[in-house]
């Protein structure tokens, strides 16, 4: 397998089709990740979301990670990261205006409610359904692909052969 930069462009593209993402934030140290359904337009994700611990995480430090991802195989996969910042949509006067954006690119899909929309329970009581929209302003992308040997660049095969000759005498295997 070889692990190839992606452009920006291509990266755009994965964020752009992707519908399921993990959204990482982080409060006094402590990492926390999930899965969130978003929506790429003009370098921002929009989501969606009810209050819960994410976006209490996020309203003291707007400072997040999102992950987008496509796994054809363990050696055949792309993956996206974004750094960026979180914002609150509420719906109050300047922020309508985005907020109605928020909704107008997130109902192009199906389900896009889920998993922001579910009924929570946890430690035995439900979460109020309290709802909001948000968006991440993207400061920083870049993205990876892995590509399996079979499609591998030519010039890269020497450097494969010699790393699998050398994998092959740590664990003790011929050549073939």
């Amino acid at each position: 397998m070889l692990i190839k930069d992606m452009a920006r462009e291509a990266s755009i593209d994965l964020l752009a089709r992707t519908r399921l993402c993990r959204l990482a934030c982080a409060h006094e140290g402590q990492p926390y990740i999930t899965p969130i359904h978003c929506v790429y337009d003009d370098n921002h994700l929009y989501g969606f979301s009810t209050l819960g611990q994410k976006i209490t995480w996020m309203r003291k430090n707007p400072l997040v990670c999102v992950l987008a991802e496509e796994l054809i195989s363990p050696q055949d996969w792309t993956s996206v990261i974004v750094l960026g910042e979180y914002e609150e949509l509420p719906d109050i006067g300047p922020y309508a205006m985005h907020r109605q954006h928020a909704y107008d690119l997130l109902q192009r899909r199906a389900m896009w409610w889920e998993p922001g929309y579910a009924e929570t329970v946890l430690r035995g009581k439900a979460r109020p359904m309290q709802f909001l929209y948000f968006r991440i302003h993207i400061e920083q992308i870049s993205g990876h692909r892995g590509v399996p040997d079979s499609i591998a660049e030519p010039e890269h095969s020497v450097a494969q052969q010699k790393k699998r000759g050398w994998i092959r005498k740590v664990f003790g295997r011929p050549e073939q």
